[in-house]
């Protein structure tokens, strides 16, 4: 009986290549209010599938909602470049 082996070197998710980089940490830890907002949100629309909605759990996710739109909001406006000032 023959055995079977792979050609090719063995792939690991550990590899030096594979983790993320300075850059990309520090863009994860900018956008990291959004996510955590995100994060809420979900939690509160999570604990309206559980039972019937009343009206805090209806608050509870407005308020996610804005919190949502706000991290993103700054978020966008961080990123977005300040144009220069036209004057006539």
């Amino acid at each position: 009986m023959s055995t079977i082996v792979t050609v090719q070197d063995a792939v690991t998710a550990f590899a030096d290549f594979m983790e993320p980089t300075d850059a990309e940490l520090d863009a994860i830890e900018r956008e990291m209010p959004a996510i955590r907002a995100d994060i809420d949100l979900l939690d509160a629309q999570i604990i309206m599938l559980d039972r019937t909605p009343t009206e805090l759990d209806a608050r509870r996710v407005r308020r996610a909602r804005r919190r949502v739109l706000a991290a993103r909001r700054l978020l966008a406006n961080a990123a977005s470049p300040v144009l220069p000032e036209v004057r006539a």
